[in-house]
């Protein structure tokens, strides 16, 4: 899954696709590289981020997912906003990406299900508790949005998982999520997205600024990869898309 921001304020490469031209040539450029889907975001969620209404959400994201779609890219967008995510099914997005897995809009899970979409359910948090035992957060929160979405009418083939790495999680919290990945998936039954690309608790742990952690993004993915994770969202797709190739035919020689 390629990374596509439509944001002047994204944590690592806002203002850069703000311009519908620049935005597609992105896409594309990511597609040729490997990617896909295309998760397409309006707004940020970084921390700290500057909340903005659907109407400025679907601004910026109304010139670029139609276009794409017609051009037979697949899209996802990432939105926690209902009525974000219907204009985008009905423009020819497939797929929703909720950082706050069906919880945050009480119309989300309804969306998905009108609309047949296929749904990243991530876990999310408020406050960061350096205490939090995170398997069993884990079970409560996907446990919730998992009834939500069962109560909507969601099909469980459509439904994929995101521990939420770098959300509502102290740096230890963040890798203990990804070591998580294979009993998330054996618990739950689901395929599981791992988003880990530059994220700031490699800083945290290795000391590189956002410019500098391709290597450990590569080390984090493919270790996700390994215990089972079926997608991987980067910003940077043709150095993924070697490393799943690679690890694919050393793990198949006869």
């Amino acid at each position: 899954m390629g990374i596509l921001n439509i944001t002047p304020d994204s944590f690592s490469d806002g203002g850069e696709f703000i311009e519908a031209d620049e935005a597609c040539r992105q896409a594309h450029k990511l597609v040729l590289e490997g990617a896909d889907i295309i998760d397409c975001g309006g707004e940020s969620t970084r921390p700290g981020y500057t909340a903005i209404s659907v109407e400025e959400e679907w601004y910026r994201l109304s010139s670029v997912i139609a276009p794409l779609a017609v051009q037979g890219i697949c899209l996802s967008v990432d939105t926690m906003k209902a009525e974000v995510a219907r204009r985008a099914l009905r423009a020819g997005a497939v797929m929703v990406n909720d950082v706050w897995g069906l919880q945050y809009d009480p119309a989300m899970a309804a969306v998905v299900a009108d609309f047949g979409a296929n749904v990243v359910v991530m876990h999310n948090r408020q406050d960061i508790d350096p205490h939090l035992d995170l398997k069993a957060d884990f079970k409560r929160f996907f446990d919730y949005s998992l009834e939500k979405a069962q109560l909507a009418g969601v099909s469980t083939k459509q439904i994929v998982l995101d521990p939420g790495v770098g959300f509502g999680k102290t740096p230890e919290q963040n890798l203990k999520a990804i070591n998580l990945i294979s009993w998330l998936r054996s618990y739950y039954q689901l395929p599981i997205l791992l988003g880990v690309s530059r994220k700031s608790f490699f800083g945290h742990f290795l000391g590189r600024q956002k410019g500098e952690r391709l290597a450990a993004t590569i080390a984090a993915n493919l270790y996700g990869v390994k215990e089972g994770a079926s997608i991987i969202r980067v910003h940077d797709a043709q150095p993924h898309e070697d490393m799943v190739l690679l690890n694919y035919m050393l793990g198949n020689l006869s």
